[in-house]
């Protein structure tokens, strides 16, 4: 795990070095074992800081060169079958054990997409091909690792975080007011936008290739199965064991390390998993739970960490700490953006009770996306099909449920244009269209929202200098899942007239009373969890922020008042009407982040 940076030119680049090493300074929590620049005639530079996991000898630093002299490469993440890999290049001469290593020699003896169709890892990749005056820039299948880049002047820059753009120099940062409308509806900017105008996200799951006149070409290098298994018939058995074989080889895949690995336990059933499987391979485990003295799941975490003898520790805050905006501004100034998920700020401060003891820790993200855990959303297909009239599309209905601000009320209140919104819509009208209900749900979730929870973990882990590994989101068993698992494996009525009774019902009154989202998951739990831990009611990571509004108010007066996104005078009405709404705290949570934001990012020069 580590932080890369680059600057592309074909023109000769001003104090080139200064430029790279002021990027490099900036990710200096991303890597803070080694840190090192190469420079090419002045037009081009590679920068990396590193976080040493595998093959921790200084020979595996970077940036690196292949054998041949052809191929430099700074590499942020993991390939963590890259032992598997190696076996294919017995032609190549290592000289480390690395896996930054593997990837130099399977471009050298083959292609980036040959590598590509055999990794699994997690990874941001930049590659300069010297022989070709060729720059080849990669992100990984879910968008696990950040990678950003922009053009300025005939100069392309790109980092794992977008400060380390800003310290390049060479970038003028401006809002980019389209996306509020987006952060407001997703927590967070869908790709390729980013909140600075100019700047974008390389798409998970694609590479791009970058002449010297700076001509790009974006190859996608892989997508989701087109199968999702909807079968009625088949045997229950055969298909957990299966499952169980797919998971556990991703669990001990993300243990490869020669640095000390942690679980997160939270107490819900995705963590515990996780850490009862670990914890078979790893007597001596490190778990780690944090949670609110009105609001927790401590009596659960404690539970699995008895059990299997672990090295449990527990952080419990209370509101003042959460409530110190200063916080909120730290972890802004890690992200590059506004906070987007409640939990982002207790798992930042766990993050550096971890790094006491260990740099890598596996998480549960994932789980719900890949096996309906958001119970009452994905029996949203269920409720539309169930309609007497349906005046709108199953997307338009699904976008009214799903969206964290609802569009009235960012069209009511905001300034600022919400023009990514029609964009967005249009493709994900076609995909609605051209799939049946319960599928899009699945695909909208692994092609969206998973991506948020994702710079969720990179933020709260790497600002403490710790890795974050996600078992859930092995393309494999992603793959393996969406052609293999049956639905109803997925989200299963829990007898046979359920579906029955469901029919007249809300869905607060379906989900995990006449339903069991996550099924196999769960019925894989109870070869390792006790039954309380796998059945209870799903809490997620809980924030109390609605018992807190009075005080969010308070922070509401001095922040939004002069909020230029928002239109004039109706801050009042907003806070007022945003606590009749069940996120109520939340919601207006994410405004005032937003605003903290924009006055930390877009009041100062950064070029120079």
């Amino acid at each position: 795990m580590c932080g890369i940076n680059g600057i592309f030119s074909f023109a000769e680049v001003s104090k080139l070095s200064k430029r790279i090493n002021g990027m490099n300074q900036s990710l200096l929590h991303r890597g803070p074992d080694a840190g090192a620049i190469e420079i090419f005639d002045n037009n081009i530079a590679l920068g990396h800081r590193r976080l040493s996991i595998i093959d921790v000898q200084e020979s595996s630093n970077q940036p690196m060169v292949s054998s041949s002299g052809r191929y430099w490469i700074v590499f942020n993440g993991e390939i963590y079958n890259y032992l598997e890999i190696r076996e294919y290049l017995e032609d190549y001469k290592f000289v480390t054990n690395s896996d930054t290593e593997v990837i130099l020699a399977s471009i050298e003896l083959y292609d980036i997409d040959w590598f590509l169709s055999h990794a699994n890892g997690m990874f941001a990749i930049g590659v300069f091909d010297v022989l070709r005056d060729e720059l080849i820039l990669v992100r990984d299948r879910f968008g696990v690792k950040p990678l950003y880049y922009t053009i300025q002047d005939e100069t392309l820059i790109f980092s794992s975080e977008i400060k380390g753009i800003l310290a390049s120099g060479l970038y003028e940062a401006k809002l980019n007011e389209l996306a509020i409308d987006d952060y407001l509806a997703y927590r967070y900017v869908r790709e390729p936008y980013t909140f600075f105008d100019g700047v974008y996200q390389l798409p998970s799951a694609n590479y791009m290739t970058v002449n010297k006149s700076l001509s790009m070409k974006l190859t996608k290098y892989w997508s989701l199965p087109t199968e999702f298994n909807q079968q009625k018939t088949y045997d229950e058995g055969i298909i957990l064991n299966k499952f169980k074989a797919k998971f556990e080889r991703a669990v001990a895949l993300r243990l490869i390390s020669d640095v000390k690995v942690g679980t997160y336990l939270s107490g819900g059933v995705d963590s515990s998993l996780i850490s009862a499987i670990v914890a078979q391979h790893d007597p001596k485990l490190n778990t780690y739970s944090i949670g609110f003295s009105e609001l927790n799941e401590f009596e659960f975490s404690r539970k699995i960490a008895t059990k299997y003898k672990t090295n449990h520790h527990e952080l419990e805050l209370d509101n003042s700490i959460y409530l110190d905006v200063e916080n909120w501004k730290n972890l802004i100034s890690y992200k590059d953006s506004p906070l987007g998920v409640p939990n982002e700020i207790p798992l930042a401060i766990l993050s550096a009770e971890l790094k006491k003891e260990i740099t890598v820790v596996l998480s549960g993200e994932g789980a719900d996306e890949l096996m309906g855990g958001y119970g009452r959303i994905y029996r949203l297909a269920f409720e539309y099909n169930n309609l007497e009239h349906k005046d709108y599309s199953f997307y338009e209905y699904f976008m009214q449920k799903y969206e964290y601000v609802d569009r009235k009320t960012r069209d009511d209140f905001l300034s600022v244009s919400g023009n990514y919104r029609e964009e967005f819509d249009i493709a994900n009208q076609q995909l609605s269209d051209n799939t049946n209900n319960e599928e899009y749900i699945f695909r909208f979730f692994h092609e969206y929202h998973i991506k948020g929870l994702l710079q969720r973990l990179d933020a709260t882990t790497m600002c403490q200098s710790v890795e974050g590994r996600v078992p859930f989101l092995d393309y494999e068993l992603v793959e393996f899942v969406y052609k293999y698992v049956p639905y109803d494996l997925k989200l299963k009525w829990n007898t046979l007239s359920s579906e029955c009774e469901a029919k007249n019902l809300v869905l607060s009154e379906i989900s995990e009373k006449l339903d069991t989202p996550k099924y196999l998951i769960k019925k894989l739990s109870e070869q390792y969890l006790p039954h309380d831990v796998i059945y209870r009611k799903k809490m997620g990571f809980p924030v109390p922020l609605s018992n807190w509004y009075n005080e969010l108010s308070s922070l509401a007066d001095f922040y939004l008042a002069s909020a230029k996104w928002l239109k004039s005078g109706v801050y009042k009405k907003l806070v007022d009407q945003l606590s009749q709404n069940e996120r109520s705290g939340q919601l207006l949570w994410m405004f005032i982040n937003l605003e903290l934001f924009i006055q930390q990012y877009f009041n100062k020069t950064y070029k120079w």
